[in-house]
């Protein structure tokens, strides 16, 4: 009837708002069950010197409040390494926001540009690991430019800079707020492309002769692609800007330390002076090793990486396959290489992979020296790089 239908359109309003309600709390309970849906990273507990991996996985778990700095630190000691590339620079780039709220300004990001299968072809250039060095970088600065940051990505001479510019779609700003530019500047009128006295100030380790010019209105430098002898260039931005933070990136320090004192090269107490200074924020170094055993299969190959995304600690992991790591040992220090691979050989000891050995034969493997110079202590060096 006409009344039995006017009752049951009168119903309609308040039957919508309950259907909304219904749908809103469906949304909400399935965000939260996401979050406990399995996932490649596993969850590692630690107990003690014991390690439990949980057979329980998670992901969609977000990071805590970076104002919450107890969590924080907890949550990067057992962060895992990125899964991706696009993971990687959300977490570099919050171990960096986080080092320069804690008053550091120069910062260390580091780790492969490539996949490891691309690295190791016979055909990859250094051309093509510095251009993808040049597209992280840009993606890197980013972050901090949507952050109101103006960003310089800076290139070791104005060479360098124009052919990352030309690579680049001819533009020197790849995004707002992001500029390509050098660290070494030519004077007003000097076109010339080659120039014989930066040649020689750089190979003898004298400075730049005034040639290194910041940049105006920057807030943040990352500097890319630079060589040991072009090292020094960077200290000298660093005394031209005091305050600015300076971030060297993917410059492979561990292996240009090793290069200092060298005839060319800057001197070891440049180690001391300025790059011990240097706060590894993001650090990310695979390794591997192979040992001889007794038993077959009579080889044993392995392979780890040392892992730090501040303010974490340095972790020791192995890699148990499938890009997948097992969490041997966190460290508030940093461990020399030599400590490092102890570590994950112990690790595989433990599992009964390698057998013990006498001290006899440990010593005949690693030497009576597991350090390099740089990783040993030095009363004049800062511990920044380590810690």
């Amino acid at each position: 009837s006409y009344g039995s239908w006017l009752s049951l359109s009168s119903s309609f309003p308040s039957s919508i708002v309950t259907m909304k309600f219904f749908l809103g709390a469906l949304v909400c309970l399935l965000h939260d069950v996401s979050s406990f849906i399995p996932s490649k990273q596993s969850i590692v507990a630690i107990s003690g010197d014991v390690v439990f991996e949980n057979q329980w996985r998670f992901y969609n778990i977000p990071p805590p409040s970076e104002e919450d700095t107890v969590a924080t630190k907890e949550f990067a000691n057992k962060e895992a390494p990125p899964a991706s590339f696009y993971d990687l620079q959300i977490n570099s780039a919050r171990a960096a926001r986080l080092a320069m709220k804690d008053g550091y300004n120069l910062l260390e990001v580091e780790f492969p540009p490539l996949p490891a299968n691309i690295l190791e072809m016979d055909d990859v250039s250094a051309y093509d690991v510095a251009q993808a060095n040049l597209g992280l970088a840009v993606d890197f600065s980013k972050f901090f430019a949507e952050d109101g940051k103006k960003v310089a990505i800076m290139l070791p001479d104005e060479a360098e800079a124009r052919i990352a510019v030309e690579n680049n779609g001819g533009t020197d700003i790849p995004h707002p707020g992001v500029v390509i530019s050098s660290l070494r500047k030519s004077e007003e009128g000097d076109d010339r492309l080659f120039k014989p006295e930066q040649v020689l100030l750089s190979l003898f380790g004298s400075g730049s002769g005034g040639s290194v010019k910041p940049v105006e209105d920057v807030d943040i430098y990352i500097c890319l692609v630079a060589s040991a002898q072009e090292l020094p260039d960077i200290e000298e931005l660093s005394k031209l800007e005091p305050g600015k933070t300076i971030i060297l990136y993917n410059l492979k320090l561990d292996v240009l330390r090793g290069d200092l004192g060298a005839p060319a090269f800057p001197s070891k107490e440049f180690q001391d002076r300025f790059l011990s200074t240097v706060k590894p924020v993001y650090y990310l170094r695979t390794r591997q090793y192979s040992r001889s055993t007794s038993k077959p299969p009579f080889m044993v190959n392995y392979q780890g990486c040392l892992f730090r995304s501040y303010p974490g600690q340095y972790q020791t992991l192995l890699d148990t396959g499938k890009g997948r790591y097992r969490r041997v040992l966190g460290s508030n220090v940093r461990p020399a290489l030599g400590e490092f691979k102890e570590q994950l050989t112990q690790a595989l000891r433990d599992e009964g992979v390698l057998e013990e050995e006498g001290k006899t034969m440990n010593f005949l493997r690693t030497g009576y020296k597991t350090t390099t110079w740089w990783e040993e202590d030095r009363p004049d060096a800062s511990d920044n790089w380590r810690t």
